[in-house]
């Protein structure tokens, strides 16, 4: 059952302009990003993107991937929006800023940012971030800010930002139902047990190099168990190179990115769900993974939800008990239930509360 604020969408119409990371590949923002597109549409608005990524395709179906800055002005110029919601998943870039502060300033529309990035607060230069900065400035011209931890919140906090412009949402993709594993990953799956399971970007953030030393010392107990690791990005040559260099290389694979009913089989399918990284925000693999009862293992980021067993960061004895600890106890506990959505049901309330306080092109029927 939906809330009042969604019965009463179905009477209002608006156009949603979401800048940010859009897929392929696959990632936690991108996911988010997807699932709020879906929901939205589903009742009965309208709702773009604007690609902001190096990963281009043919525009369609109201999804543009434009070349440079000024193409991407010229897009928030020209397409009608009552929303304009930017998602950054990194660090807060001169060009970001810019970004943020023209969406700011577009008449006729509200915006929003939610800022995903999870080690940017407790780095130097999101500590000394203040409300004097230009990042400050900048954060504070947004209509409403959406923070995915505690500690994003206390992040815009520091800039100066009013508290009733503050949410705390935290990401959730598309509620999609599972599918049966394409191969190469299906015969991986039935040839090895257990599989440990890595689901993000092969990016030098995920420790990734861990996970494969790591599992060397697993297949001593475990004769028969895989290591997969779903995902793309700039280390994945890398990453090949050091799995092809291993004795247990066949017990490895490295598919790519896959359809997100593909990779929630492999989570619901998978023995353990490895989550190493140098830091991290609020991942949606994660809550995934423990909202279908598999057991996770993820480095210690201070905000990992509730049912996670946490390491430290790239400690690879504490790592190694963690996963024989999991296989050992993990046997007959009982799966959660799957996830809502909540949490976008939380986003379109927040777009509707906007909405009703700038006149725009929002149809009321």
């Amino acid at each position: 059952m939906y809330s009042n604020a969604v019965r009463f969408s179905l009477l209002v119409r608006m156009r949603v302009i979401q800048l940010g990371p859009y897929p392929p590949p696959h990632g936690g923002v991108q996911t988010n990003i997807v699932g709020i597109r879906g929901f939205l549409r589903r009742h009965g608005h309208q709702c773009a993107v604007i690609n902001l990524t190096r990963h281009r395709k043919h525009a369609g179906d109201d999804v543009y991937y434009p070349k440079s800055a000024l193409e991407t002005a010229w897009l928030l110029v020209r397409e009608a929006a009552d929303i304009l919601h930017l998602h950054i998943g990194g660090n807060l870039t001169l060009r970001l800023l810019c970004l943020g502060l023209l969406c700011c300033t577009l008449p006729r529309r509200k915006a929003v940012l939610t800022f995903h990035s999870g080690g940017y607060p407790s780095s130097t230069e999101g500590r000394t971030t203040r409300s004097t900065s230009f990042r400050g400035f900048v954060i504070r011209r947004f209509d409403a800010l959406v923070a995915v931890n505690d500690e994003i919140a206390a992040f815009y906090a520091r800039c100066g930002a009013r508290l009733e412009r503050v949410r705390v949402i935290s990401p959730q993709g598309p509620v999609v139902a599972d599918a049966p594993l394409p191969e190469p990953l299906a015969s991986f799956f039935a040839s090895h047990r257990p599989v440990l399971l890595s689901v993000g970007q092969i990016e030098p953030e995920y420790d990734l190099l861990l996970q494969i030393e790591v599992f060397g010392r697993i297949l001593r107990r475990y004769s028969g168990a895989g290591l997969v690791m779903i995902g793309s990005g700039s280390m994945e040559r890398e990453v090949r190179r050091a799995m092809s260099r291993q004795p247990w290389a066949v017990h490895m694979l490295l598919p790519g990115d896959l359809e997100h009913a593909f990779t929630l089989r492999a989570i619901r399918e998978c023995s353990v769900l490895l989550r190493t990284t140098f830091y991290d925000g609020d991942s949606i693999s994660v809550r995934e993974s423990l909202a279908r009862g598999t057991p996770v293992i993820a480095t210690d980021n201070g905000m990992r939800p509730a049912g996670c067993r946490l390491v430290p960061v790239s400690d690879a004895a504490a790592l190694e008990a963690a996963i024989l600890e999991t296989l050992t106890r993990q046997a007959g506990e009982g799966a959660l239930a799957p996830p809502g959505e909540e949490n976008l049901e939380e986003v379109l309330r927040l777009y509707l509360d906007l909405a009703s306080k700038k006149p725009s092109s929002v149809v009321r029927i």
